[in-house]
């Protein structure tokens, strides 16, 4: 009588033990990998809110939030089955890809805004004041290198001799500058960028003004769309300026079963309080705009998701 009431307990605290260890959810065995930028980047801040979010959504095991350069390696780490789940740029998510995965979106989620960022007090004042200079293009295989060589090219300015490229980060190429060993930086990332902020608390700025360049652009590339950074973004010298703005999107490959795909697109936007907090790009994100991921399909777990809001 006593071990068959023992037995009854253990049993009892087995099956509870199940429950609270997440055994019992409808996704145990669900691994994912989150491919996820650079540390200090918008992308990783969002990844590792994201984890915890799905892994108390979905009761499963923290998402691995994997560092990387950028959009051109999520994309081949997605594409190769070495990340479940990764951020990319709207430019870089659209070509075309040899891989068997392709990438569906799940989400656009919110613009970066291009920064060609130079002295206020300088004689830099347009693209072509760039020949002859050193300028950071961002680091190798990222997103900023990405736009960098293609707004380059059509402007004129790749031929060699034209200017001096080097493949700095962020936080590199803002040393860099300060120390006068770059003329220039680009940048791709929302309004404001911290860094530049504070860049400019310390040096006078000015952006370069994309007016001239953006038809060229939009007609080569329609992925991007002509935007304007207000001159009080980060107190610029001269006025506001023209300049190209970019989706981005959460992606997944076809190879994602569609009922986890549903259940991370409604945990995305569950977590939205959870993700503006980590950082204010989130903010962007809205139900209504996430569905615009042209020309990346959206995945038919993400397609239900949306339907069924919409009902």
């Amino acid at each position: 009588m006593v071990r068959t009431r023992l037995g009854g307990m253990v049993l009892a605290l087995v099956c509870l033990a199940s429950v609270l260890s997440g055994c019992d959810s409808q996704f145990a065995g669900v691994r994912l990998r989150i491919a996820a930028g650079f540390p200090s980047g918008v992308y990783h801040s969002l990844s590792e809110s994201l984890a915890a979010a799905w892994q108390r959504q979905l009761e499963i095991e923290r998402p691995e939030v994997i560092k990387t350069s950028g959009s051109p390696e999520n994309i081949r780490k997605l594409c190769a089955g070495e990340a479940d789940v990764a951020f990319s740029a709207a430019d870089v998510a659209s070509l075309p890809t040899n891989t068997q995965r392709k990438p569906q979106a799940l989400a656009r989620l919110y613009d970066d805004y291009l920064h060609i960022v130079v002295r206020g007090d300088g004689p830099i004042r347009g693209l072509d004041g760039l020949r002859g200079t050193r300028v950071a293009i961002g680091s190798a295989e990222s997103g900023v290198a990405f736009i960098a060589k293609r707004l380059l090219d059509l402007s004129g300015l790749s031929d060699p001799g034209t200017l001096t490229k080097v493949h700095l980060g962020l936080t590199e190429s803002i040393e860099a500058f300060k120390r006068g060993e770059v003329d220039a930086f680009f940048w791709s990332g929302g309004l404001p960028t911290k860094a530049i902020t504070d860049l400019a608390a310390v040096l006078p700025l000015r952006l370069l003004d994309l007016t001239d360049a953006m038809p060229s652009m939009r007609n080569q590339y329609p992925v991007y769309n002509t935007a304007s950074i207000p001159v009080s973004t980060y107190n610029l010298a001269g006025g506001p300026v023209t300049t190209l703005a970019l989706p981005n999107y959460l992606l997944v490959t076809d190879a994602m079963p569609a009922e986890v795909a549903e259940a991370l697109v409604r945990g995305l936007f569950d977590a939205h309080g959870e993700l503006a907090r980590a950082n204010r790009a989130a903010l962007a994100i809205d139900i209504h705009s996430a569905i615009e991921t042209d020309p990346v399909p959206l995945h038919p777990g993400a397609k239900r998701y949306y339907r069924d809001e919409k009902a």
